[in-house]
């Protein structure tokens, strides 16, 4: 099984480096669309997530859910608006 997804994997990534600079930005567009649907459908509101920086991750919950963005409020109190990109949910 694993042997099978490796080789699958390298038939991918062959596959990736065959195409055009135009054919892999809309590639990485459609995964872009594909993570943001994702993340959207498993971020509820209450939910304990963790905002993701470059050096550091801050515990939140979230109040509310935007487009594109969410209504995050930290330990102290205070809500920052956070793009979905940088949010994972928090482990329990």
């Amino acid at each position: 099984m694993i042997l099978q997804e490796m080789k699958d994997t390298n038939k991918f990534n062959q596959q990736l480096f065959s195409m055009s600079l135009e054919e892999l930005n809309n590639t990485k567009d459609l995964i872009a669309d594909i993570i943001k649907s994702k993340v959207k459908s498993v971020m509820k509101v209450g939910m304990k997530v963790n905002i993701v920086q470059k050096t550091k991750k801050t515990s939140g919950v979230i109040k509310k859910i935007m487009q594109s963005k969410c209504l995050v409020t930290i330990g102290s109190g205070t809500t920052y608006r956070v793009p979905m990109s940088m949010l994972e949910v928090a482990n329990a």
